[in-house]
């Protein structure tokens, strides 16, 4: 994506948020506040890279929220977030739309993070697992996230009991998103195309839809 397409500035990511999602003020200014306590709690904890915080907009809340501008489907249903770190997609997410929101995060001061953000800003539809995923009950997810939190095979693997056969798995890969998903049991291929970021030229998204099925699961 080049262009007009690619938000590659802190103004474009904004307009793009407002033409997308037409926030209402208290979403911006949820979003605002969200904006600032990750860049302060990044002085205490590594969140994010330091690199990124002068593109804040485009590199994590831009990059979160076309996630939710790829699932199309009316606002019902669990969506849960693997690896959520400092509840990015899913704080964003949450913020802008009224989805049911599971953030799995093992670390517990990344948990102490997502909470306190949850409750600031008053996000009663959100609910933080502090677990391994190994250890979060299962339950039936509408949307699937994980922007970074373990290889492809591995990912599905362990998020694939949560899945039923409407399940939207939304999976950013970076650059390498075509060579994991070349690597995986053909049946698990067959449920996914690869759609380009809109905040970086070198990343694309795995976009899938479907239920693994256990007799698949770990087959060639």
């Amino acid at each position: 994506m080049t262009g007009a397409g690619l938000l590659n500035d802190e103004g474009a990511a904004r307009e793009w948020l407002e033409r997308t999602f037409t926030p209402t003020a208290v979403q911006w200014v949820r979003l605002e506040r969200f904006a600032a306590m990750l860049v302060t709690e990044n002085d205490r904890q590594n969140l994010i890279a330091a690199s990124t915080i002068p593109t804040l907009w485009v590199r994590h809340i831009a990059d979160s929220a076309q996630l939710l501008a790829l699932d199309t489907r009316d606002g019902e249903g669990l969506w849960v977030d693997l690896g959520s770190g400092p509840g990015l997609p899913g704080l964003v997410v949450a913020i802008l739309s009224e989805r049911p929101m599971l953030l799995v995060e093992s670390r517990r001061r990344r948990c102490d993070f997502l909470r306190a953000v949850v409750t600031e800003l008053g996000l009663g539809h959100v609910e933080v697992a502090e677990a391994p995923l190994e250890r979060v009950a299962t339950r039936p997810a509408a949307t699937i996230s994980a922007r970074a939190f373990a290889p492809l095979d591995r990912l599905i693997d362990l998020s694939a009991r949560f899945s039923t056969e409407s399940t939207r798995w939304l999976l950013p890969k970076g650059r390498n998103a075509v060579k994991e998903l070349a690597l995986l049991p053909q049946p698990w291929q067959n449920l996914f195309h690869v759609e380009q970021s809109r905040t970086d030229a070198d990343s694309q998204i795995l976009v899938g839809s479907g239920k693994i099925p256990a007799k698949q699961r770990g087959k060639a």
